[in-house]
């Protein structure tokens, strides 16, 4: 924290800059906007910030982000989804990309994270066994493995592949119309929706 500025200054530029993507002087920025701006701007700030925390919940199913009280999630919830058709993502923000895409119409399942050896993180870290469970329950057709396509996604994709060996379904992989080491995240609507159709046996 920068010792010549007011302790509350200081601590939300700090608390700031710990987001990702956000460096101290966009953290700076936001903070002396904040400063600025009416009172009510930074009080709803601050309640949106507290709903959300406790307003929240994962959905049992697919573990993606609901909200708290509901026993499923909308898309979970959706009977106009297919419920044999599972695509398996490493994080909620890759939901919300693929279905701005309007081109999948299955449902999710959410691993929270990818296989990464250097990071400490391995097979029970991940949401693999919940995947499992939901196949072994009987009426999955297919998987789509939509993981990103870097080292660590790519480790996943094939850890799931062989963890799935066994159960009468087909396991695709999205195709490789998705750049190479980049995140599902930032890529847009038009190149997600050519990889889930270009999808291919994995």
């Amino acid at each position: 924290m920068n010792t010549f500025l007011p302790r509350p200054v200081g601590r939300l530029i700090d608390a700031f800059a710990r987001l990702p993507g956000i460096g101290p002087k966009t953290a700076s920025r936001l903070t002396y906007y904040l400063l600025k701006a009416p009172e009510g701007e930074s009080l709803e700030l601050a309640e949106a910030l507290q709903a959300m925390r406790r307003g929240t919940a994962r959905c049992p199913v697919c573990l993606n982000i609901s909200e708290l009280g509901e026993d499923l999630c909308p898309i979970c919830r959706d009977p106009g989804r297919n419920p044999g058709l599972i695509c398996v993502v490493e994080a909620p923000l890759d939901v919300v990309a693929l279905e701005r895409t309007q081109a999948y119409h299955g449902r999710y399942h959410v691993l929270d994270g990818a296989l990464s050896p250097v990071d400490g993180i391995g097979p029970e870290d991940l949401r693999i066994e919940e995947l499992v469970v939901r196949v072994a329950g009987g009426g999955v057709q297919e998987i789509i493995l939509a993981t990103n396509p870097t080292l660590e996604g790519e480790a996943t994709a094939l850890f799931l592949r062989r963890r799935l060996e066994g159960y009468t379904l087909r396991v695709t992989r999205l195709a490789r119309g998705l750049p190479s080491g980049g995140d599902l995240e930032y890529a847009d609507a038009n190149t997600l929706s050519q990889a889930l159709e270009g999808r291919r046996e994995v």
